[in-house]
């Protein structure tokens, strides 16, 4: 199993910086890591802990407590070392610890192999006290990396923000005897909030990858235990004030006294080390005795994710009426404890320190405005004790917060798997990306269909869901698919609304992942599928057969309706089917385009033209994406000179709503927008949906034939040999068109190409002009060619625009040009649909 290891720079067993490891590290746990954690006793000198063995830190299970190996056998490094660099930090002076920082590196880096080590996390290391420990880890991080081709396998977050809470250890700004932040191919940098990263940036302003990364608000794992007011000595109808804190001067645990004093019948609880300020332990007691309050001071709790014996935070929780972190204004960066209450549900109360409005902006508490009262006031202790006492008002705020915490997670949690993937199986050589947005109604019989693949070993292949901001049941269904299914599942979070965004997200996912695959000649495929669209069970088999056989770079399925749905309507189901029986033509012949319904790409052509791109337009006065993000990519791929197959015996079943809830767009050619916009409309019924019955009239039937062919035939038709003219050369082709038209066809583009050599053809936005003007030009002779190939009942060209009425014939060609120049935003593009067909 492969290791995550853990590094704190906190020398603390159990503070608020290693909570969030663990938190973070329980993701790489479910992914099969093991876990060990440095607790820094042999890095920060102030703790009183350098080279002390462990004895009752208290930790998960699944956390193996560790160290570097024979750090204590190197000649001069101690506690004494790193206090005197640290005062040479403070006067600014950079010390001399090459011996030693070589010599901590090497041994990290064997520790590291010994232990089989894949993932580092530094935590709280921005501006560390031990020079000497940080320019070796950077030093260690750098040889591990590159002998083991790791990439970025480094995740290394500051906590503390130091020169916020203690800034006159680290000299002056710039830091210049601070050994700064490298910009390392292995590490990826993290702040807990905006400020933090403005801050940092502002100390290193040439710093990449460095993103935000919030704590994140856990639930707890499990019920506290019902035992532990009675074990500790307190009445059941006793309210509670828990503060989970290190027991230090800065803490200011005596506001928490001086607010009990001005409740009635309350206890504190105060989960946190006696012994490492002994004097600040004895201080509060005395204060306690001479306000008369009730406090215990309870030790050291098991963290909330552990499942041990010993009692935890979590059930401290489970037992307060509110968690209390009256802290100094100028010491905090975060504030671990609130976002525990939060995750909990249970209301906090806090002072209004430094970054209190950074971190916690929105959230409901009583705040003590500390700058103002340096003690609780009266207004502030009814405050909290309404709180603590109005079961509404409690309701409320644990609602809300939790609501703002849940966000904040999710947020944290994408980030993370974003940068620090799960491995891919060793045998998987495809990923099937599958964009979902409130699909509740059909995921499971979608993803039944792309597990039950026939002739596909379910461990060479992977299915990617990525939930696009989905509010309905989606995520958990398919989360709950996955516990069972023989082929992996991963979820995976989108944040920008959007289709295209949603699927190129789902393939860089695999495409990071599938990158350290080096066996020659493996070719490593990318699948795109649709979250209301079941596949056939060839559809996989059939698919990569047809791409491995002709070596293509993109590999386009076939799509049908079921004719069940349509019956009675056959007008509609005419219509329909006209234009698949154009299709089947076409990409017969050309190959075709990908539709996101269904179509593989392999994994190096997707790379080389630079993936899948996000256009947008402006639609009342806001970006927005641009639909057709899988045909554009097609076009880019073609134009890059790759091939793209066509497997008719792959099949993608189409939904019946793509029809049924845009008849009246598909009718008038406005199906997905018009001037140009072309978005995704939300086709969903908001109601169980009921048989469609009624047909089409006749002049309905026409129009939204009208409407399919004229989208279909320039995409289908002419895009392909404007964008390789050398199809033409090809005798099924030339068979196709006619030798006589295929000549003038070829000549045309020649022509159109000259014309416009400032456009490039590549583009969906500069590919509609020459087309539409080839279509114009030839839509006669193509009709012709279709009847020939496809039946008579194709018919001929729908109507011309009533603007070429009164051109004259020999000028036809040269208005069709001024007419198609609008092609954005004008006729052209209305007259020709808006993309999509049937």
């Amino acid at each position: 199993m492969p290791v995550l290891w853990g590094v704190s720079f906190d020398a603390t067993a159990m503070s608020g910086v290693v909570v969030e490891f663990l938190k973070t590290a329980k993701s790489f746990t479910d992914r099969g890591y093991r876990v060990h954690l440095d607790l820094g006793y042999d890095i920060k000198a102030d703790k009183g802990r350098f080279f002390h063995g462990y004895r009752h830190e208290r930790v998960p299970e699944w956390v193996t407590l560790d160290r570097v190996d024979g750090v204590a056998d190197i000649a001069g490094y101690d506690r004494e070392f790193v206090a005197a660099t640290l005062d040479s930090v403070r006067r600014d002076e950079p010390p001399d610890t090459d011996r030693v920082t070589a010599e901590l590196a090497d041994a990290m880096v064997r520790t590291w192999e010994d232990r089989g080590v894949e993932l580092v996390m530094v935590e709280n290391g921005t501006l560390p006290e031990n020079v000497a420990y940080t320019k070796a880890l950077y030093q260690a991080i750098a040889t591990y990396g590159a002998r083991h081709d790791l990439g970025r396998y480094v995740l290394w977050r500051d906590h503390d923000l130091m020169w916020q809470s203690e800034p006159v250890k680290y000299g002056s700004f710039p830091y210049p005897a601070t050994p700064p932040m490298v910009n390392s191919p292995h590490v990826h940098y993290f702040a807990l909030h905006e400020e933090a990263k403005r801050r940092t940036l502002e100390w290193m302003p040439h710093l990449r990858n460095l993103d935000v990364l919030p704590n994140t608000f856990t639930p707890p794992s499990r019920p506290g235990r019902p035992d532990f007011r009675r074990h500790f000595g307190i009445a059941p109808d006793v309210g509670l004030v828990a503060r989970c804190t290190r027991i230090i001067p800065q803490k200011r645990i005596d506001r928490d006294l001086h607010l009990l004093a001005l409740l009635p019948d309350t206890c504190l609880f105060v989960a946190g080390d006696t012994e490492e300020d002994p004097a600040e332990t004895a201080r509060l007691r005395a204060l306690a005795d001479e306000l008369d309050v009730d406090v215990v001071f309870g030790g050291v709790l098991e963290p909330c994710e552990s499942a041990g014996p010993g009692f935890s935070v979590r059930d401290l929780l489970a037992h307060a009426d509110v968690v209390s972190f009256l802290t100094s204004y100028d010491y905090e960066s975060y504030g671990n404890p609130i976002g525990e209450a939060i995750a909990a549900g249970v209301p906090y109360i806090a002072s209004r320190y430094a970054l209190y409005d950074t971190v916690y902006a929105g959230f409901e508490a009583p705040v003590l405005e500390i700058l103002d009262h340096d003690l609780p006031t009266p207004e502030f202790a009814r405050q909290v004790h309404e709180l603590m006492t109005n079961a509404e008002r409690r309701a409320e705020v644990v609602a809300h917060n939790r609501q703002l915490g849940t966000q904040t997670r999710e947020v944290a949690d994408d980030l993370v798997s974003t940068l620090f993937p799960p491995a891919m199986g060793a045998d998987v050589r495809v990923s099937v990306v599958l964009p979902v947005l409130n699909e509740a109604a059909n995921i499971e019989a979608v993803l039944a269909s792309l597990r039950d693949q026939e002739d596909v070993d379910p461990g060479t292949y992977e299915i990617v869901l990525v939930d696009n901001n989905s509010t309905d049941d989606t995520v958990e269904i398919a989360r709950t698919f996955a516990e069972s299914s023989p082929v992996a599942v991963h979820v995976i979070s989108e944040r920008e609304q959007g289709v295209a965004c949603a699927r190129r997200a789902g393939m860089e996912f695999a495409v990071r992942r599938s990158r350290h695959r080096k066996d020659p000649g493996e070719r490593f495929y990318l699948l795109s599928a649709d979250a209301d669209c079941r596949v056939d069970g060839r559809w996989i088999t059939e698919l990569l057969a047809v791409m491995d056989e002709d070596k293509a770079a993109i590999g386009v399925c076939d799509y049908y309706y079921n004719e069940e749905h349509f019956v009675g309507r056959p007008r509609l189901w005419d219509a329909i089917q006209r234009t698949l029986r154009c299709r089947a033509v076409t990409f017969s012949l050309f190959g075709g385009f990908p539709d996101g319904k269904g179509f593989a790409v392999e994994r190096e052509a997707y790379e080389s033209v630079g993936g899948i791109e996000i256009f947008y337009q402006l639609q009342g006065g806001r970006f927005v994406n641009h639909l057709s993000d899988d045909w554009d990519f097609g076009i880019r791929v073609r134009g890059s000179g790759h091939d793209i197959a066509y497997a008719p015996n792959s099949k993608v079943e189409i939904n019946p709503r793509r029809v049924n809830h845009a008849i009246d767009e598909v009718i008038s050619g406005r199906a997905y927008g018009s001037d140009g916009i072309i978005v995704m409309r939300d086709i969903r019924p908001e109601a169980p949906e009921t048989p469609q019955t009624a047909d089409l009239t006749e002049a309905e039937a026409l129009q939204a034939w009208e409407f399919s062919i004229k989208d279909f035939t320039p995409k289908n038709t002419i895009l392909p040999v404007l964008l390789t003219p050398s199809f033409l050369d090809e005798d099924a082709v030339a068979e196709f068109f006619g030798e006589d038209l295929a000549a003038r066809l070829g000549t045309r583009i020649a022509e159109i190409k000259a014309e416009m050599s400032v456009v490039d053809f590549v583009p969906i936005h500069s590919y509609k002009t020459p087309t539409y003007r080839l279509y114009l030009e030839f839509r006669d002779e193509i009709f012709a060619r279709l009847r020939a190939a496809v039946g008579e009942d194709i018919g001929f060209p729908p109507p011309l625009p009533e603007c070429f009425d009164a051109v004259p014939e020999d000028r036809f060609a040269e208005f069709v040009k001024y007419y198609c120049e609008d092609r954005e935003s004008g006729e052209a593009h209305n007259y020709f649909g808006n993309g999509g067909v049937f």
